[in-house]
């Protein structure tokens, strides 16, 4: 099964259970009714479409969406569920005792594309979009439970135990049938924070990883719901889109 990371790029997809109408995308602003809860409110959109096209600014035109970084507890823990679980592979790493962390490069590649040489690696890893860059910092194995606020409304980490209102949602990949993925995560005995029918939006997943970061499921493909998902939840039904930042 290929996965693809969509680390380095955010998708939105909108089905027509979650948008009504749309303006002109020529418009100055686009407006979409959207349903939530039953409620119908009208929100402004501001027109993003001069930013699909047109020459990259100069000087801009080799820069790559190389990492996004998390920090992982258990380096060994992350890794396994990044390149057995999600299929991806260790494309380089550092070890760096004197600033007590090492830093872990993953990434959807063949392995037999990884280069042997270090310097050869470094420089596959850094042209490489969408690596995820997993950073241990020594001693956290050794802490109780969870240690790092995931930014969905998480208290870990925090002084007086309240839930924050977190900027990062999440990292993503796409998969040729996201139910055929999801059975083999729960084969595999991942956790699932939506199955691809709970909810209001169908035939997307999110799953956790180790830390507790979640990661999304999207098809590569057309946004289709199956009658029944991996845990049992039947399309029909569910409530609207839930913030997790709040």
């Amino acid at each position: 099964m290929r996965f693809v990371s969509t680390v380095a790029v955010a998708a939105v997809a909108l089905t027509s259970s979650t948008v009504s109408s749309f303006v002109s995308p020529s418009s100055s602003i686009i407006k979409a009714s959207t349903t939530t809860n039953l409620k119908m409110s009208e929100v402004e959109q501001p027109d993003v479409s001069a930013y699909m096209s047109g020459a990259r600014p100069e000087g801009t035109e080799e820069y790559v969406m190389q990492q996004t970084m998390v920090r992982v507890k258990d380096p060994k823990a992350s890794l396994d569920f990044y390149c057995n679980v999600l299929g991806f592979k260790l494309l380089m790493y550092k070890e760096l005792p004197q600033w007590k962390f090492n830093v872990y490069f993953v990434a959807p590649v063949d392995a037999s594309t990884i280069p042997e040489e270090e310097d050869k690696r470094w420089a596959m890893c850094m042209n490489t979009p969408g690596c995820l860059e997993l950073t241990w910092n020594y001693g956290s194995e050794t802490e109780e439970g969870l240690v790092y606020n995931t930014g969905n409304a998480d208290a870990t980490g925090t002084s007086n135990g309240e839930k924050v209102k977190g900027g990062f949602g999440h990292i993503g990949i796409t998969v040729p049938n996201v139910y055929r993925a999801c059975e083999r995560f729960k084969e595999m005995g991942v956790e699932f924070h939506k199955s691809p029918n709970a909810g209001g939006m169908k035939g997307l997943a999110f799953i956790k990883d180790p830390d507790g970061y979640l990661v999304e499921v999207l098809p590569q493909g057309k946004m289709e719901a199956e009658p029944i998902d991996c845990m049992g939840v039947p399309a029909e039904g569910g409530e609207g889109y839930k913030d997790n930042s709040k």
